[in-house]
């Protein structure tokens, strides 16, 4: 008889079905939350941070609004961020100030961030596909080509991103020297990666790329915690914390796993020092990988809550997300979505 093998399998698509409906309304009921406490027409709003924006900010409120299903607001940060921030090459600007004419006379750097180029094309590749929008793909092709172009950078064997198109490569002193570029192994943004790769001409590279960050990572640990740093220099294939903004393993860095997680990267012992590390009775927000100093306040809900989604997503231990209210700065609160964001996608 096959009716009890049918019906088993009735009950598990209703099970499923069910925490898919469950996760959405709880996604959708963190979004409005999010949407009410930093974004104001338009702009993304850093609120532990002066109030800026940057192109991070807004590839994140662009990524939220389109898994929420929100097309109105995901215009309105697109339309503010391509006005504002995006620059003639289809890079962006990367942080803009508030000032009196709130217009790109508030940007104060107009180098670009990678991570902030990334997320922006994903979250237009999403909305292409969820609303059948062919001027958001044309929009994100035009990005991805701009980002083979200016930020993709080979040292030895490895295939890098470059944190901005200017101010990364550090020329040798010698005249055989080697040149040291400065790199941020969390802008990989792996689940990214993959699907810029599937709309790219030339997948390959995006392959090479995400190979290589998933070596990087895995060979640049350091202290006694085995941790990567937020920064980190490579000449050739030799890793240095010379020319580098930090030595800590903190802000940045501390999502380095749940990108990996995201992306279904199982390379072996990639997992463990990072869940180790969190296994600690009171977590430091960040450490020194060099001298072994930690911060004497602890990791904030947005971290502890990338902690508990990268044990979910990698031994299916119990996940559960940190509310986010009107005391959650923007980057804490960004962290909770990207968290729900990964699980919503991992969930079949």
């Amino acid at each position: 008889m096959k009716w009890p093998r049918l019906w088993l399998l009735t009950v598990l698509v209703c099970v499923l079905s069910s925490c898919t409906r469950h996760e959405n309304t709880a996604f959708n009921n963190a979004y409005q939350g999010y949407k009410a406490l930093f974004i104001d027409a338009g702009r993304v709003v850093d609120t532990g941070n002066q109030n800026v924006s940057h192109s991070e900010s807004q590839g994140y409120g662009m990524l939220f609004s389109v898994v929420a299903g929100d097309q109105q607001t995901f215009d309105s940060i697109w339309q503010w961020t391509q006005a504002t921030l995006q620059r003639k090459d289809k890079l962006f600007s990367w942080r803009y100030v508030p000032c009196e004419s709130a217009d790109k006379n508030c940007i104060d750097d107009d180098n670009n961030a990678s991570d902030g180029d990334l997320l922006i094309a994903w979250a237009l590749l999403r909305a292409a596909a969820k609303w059948d929008e062919p001027r958001y793909q044309d929009e994100a092709t035009n990005i991805i080509k701009a980002v083979e172009t200016s930020l993709f950078y080979q040292s030895g064997d490895y295939h890098l991103l470059l944190p901005g198109e200017f101010g990364f490569i550090h020329q040798g002193e010698e005249k055989q020297a080697q040149d040291t570029v400065q790199i941020n192994l969390s802008y990989w943004v792996f689940p990214a990666i993959n699907a810029l790769a599937k709309a790219s001409n030339q997948p390959k590279r995006w392959q090479q790329l995400f190979d290589s960050g998933v070596s990087l990572i895995n060979r640049a640990r350091f202290g006694a915690h085995q941790l990567p740093p937020d920064w980190l220099g490579i000449k050739g294939e030799t890793f240095t914390f010379e020319h580098t903004l930090s030595q800590d393993y903190g802000f940045n860095a501390c999502r380095i796993p749940l990108h990996l997680a995201w992306a279904g990267v199982n390379a072996p012992n990639v997992y463990s020092a990072f869940l180790s590390w969190w296994k600690q009775g009171s977590v430091p927000a960040t450490v020194n990988v060099v001298t072994g100093e930690a911060a004497d306040y602890e990791m904030s809900a947005g971290m502890k809550t990338v902690a508990d989604t990268v044990a979910y997503l990698i031994n299916q231990q119990a996940v559960s997300f940190n509310q986010i209210n009107r005391h959650t700065d923007y980057y804490s609160a960004s962290l909770i979505m990207l968290s729900r964001v990964a699980v919503m996608d991992t969930t079949i």
